[in-house]
């Protein structure tokens, strides 16, 4: 039997939540460096040469302080408080980016992620071509400097996200989406709820799918995933909700893009998930 053809897991994601990235430091950080977060940002941090001692003042299920003293990325994907701590005779050198997520703390993969990934740069493979084009732009200032950096910050998130989807279990990702995408047989499932979300999605249309029996198919995704197939369904076609109706997209259009029998039934499930009407929670966002 021909094994079936693999699946784009990150793509339909991406798409529909971006992650955007800002360049707002390159070169060395002398004494102690304070990232609040009150300013709501996630970041992305590259040790690209020296020690790195980092420390987590608030922060509960991390460790108070950590420390490197090889090439290293640390990625927080939410608003987490963290602070540097770098003498400035060390001479460490760091290329930093703040991170957006559309959505906001309701987007999938940002929620899917753990609050802290730390690596050494050379445990990603290819990351090194893509660090080695942003450390050339930002070593010398060109025209279109910032704008490069930033889509060379997004590729190497791109390409962290590829890693953490092939070893969710070494960087210490909980039950949830990623891994459900790692998970071959439930990838090619959540691809297809992911890239069309209207789509009449029974229990047996999904485990089709994923090439398992129904049984199979529930209980595995309710193990590695940590809900049932049908609760995630209902969190990806909201979150999507969410996102269009900031966007200014009207609930009845939204009702027939997501599946729904009219916008009563959208509004329904709406309520039941967010606690709010989609009326109450777009004024309580806008405001």
């Amino acid at each position: 039997m021909t094994p079936p053809a693999p699946v784009d897991r990150l793509s339909g994601l991406l798409e529909r939540f971006r992650v955007q990235a800002q360049l707002f430091h390159s070169g060395a950080l002398c004494g102690q460096t304070h990232f609040d977060a009150c300013e709501g940002h996630g970041y992305l941090h590259v040790l690209r040469r020296g020690q790195l001692e980092v420390s987590h003042p608030t922060a509960k299920g991390l460790p108070k302080r950590l420390h490197f003293d090889e090439p290293a990325l640390l990625f927080y994907p939410a608003p987490l408080t963290h602070r540097f701590h770098n003498p400035p005779e060390e001479g460490s050198d760091f290329t930093c980016a703040r991170l957006k997520f559309d959505g906001g703390a309701g987007n999938p993969l940002a929620m899917a992620l753990p609050p802290l990934i730390a690596l050494p740069l050379a445990k990603v493979p290819g990351l090194d071509m893509a660090l080695a084009l942003l450390f050339a732009e930002t070593d010398r200032v060109r025209c279109g400097q910032r704008l490069l950096a930033d889509r060379l910050f997004e590729v190497v998130v791109l390409q962290l996200l590829r890693w953490l989807l092939d070893h969710p279990q070494e960087a210490g990702v909980r039950p949830g989406l990623i891994t459900g995408l790692s998970d071959p047989r439930l990838a090619r499932a959540l691809v297809a709820m992911h890239n069309s979300p209207g789509e009449p999605w029974t229990l047996e249309r999904m485990a089709e799918r994923a090439a398992m029996s129904r049984t199979a198919f529930a209980n595995t995704f309710r193990e590695v995933v940590g809900q049932t197939p049908a609760d995630y369904l209902t969190g990806w076609r909201i979150a999507l909700a969410q996102s269009r109706l900031c966007e200014g997209r009207p609930i009845k259009l939204l009702a027939e893009e997501l599946g729904y029998a009219n916008p009563s039934a959208l509004s329904r499930a709406f309520s039941a998930k967010v606690g709010l009407s989609p009326r109450d929670w777009l004024a309580q966002r806008t405001a």
